[in-house]
């Protein structure tokens, strides 16, 4: 078949994870979703171009510069680095893609600018959950 529809939001409810809808040579994308709102990710970029599109809730974009913008349904952006946070009073589900197949997409951390292909299970469970990068 040349074309497949996808439900996102059917997708995200019934998953209530990221979903990776579509992986090629050239093009990925997912659907995300934080069910809670505070649920966030840690400061990262890749090494690909990438746009987010809000499809239910809200979203804050934080940037390493210390700024952020609050997204809202039906909203996009276009973002080389930062965090996201469900700042809404329920689930956020948001569409994302990027330029290049998921296999060659590093997430490099901003705090130890590594990829976090590379880090230990224990630093990758601490900036999953918002926590301190650095092992004591």
């Amino acid at each position: 078949m040349a074309v497949e529809i996808v439900d996102m939001v059917k997708t995200a409810r019934e998953l209530k994870k990221r979903k990776v809808l579509l992986n090629t040579k050239r093009f990925h994308a997912w659907v995300h979703y934080y069910a809670t709102p505070g649920d966030k990710d840690d400061m990262h970029c890749h090494n690909a171009d990438q746009t987010f599109y809000v499809i239910e809730g809200e979203c804050t974009m934080h940037f390493p510069d210390g700024g952020k913008t609050a997204l809202k349904p039906g909203m996009a952006a276009l973002i080389t680095g930062g965090s996201l946070e469900n700042t809404g009073e329920g689930p956020m589900i948001l569409m994302g893609n990027r330029s290049g197949p998921s296999e060659d997409i590093q997430h490099i951390n901003y705090e130890l600018r590594k990829d976090i292909k590379t880090l230990t299970p224990e630093e990758r469970d601490r900036i999953r959950h918002g926590g301190a990068v650095h092992m004591p």
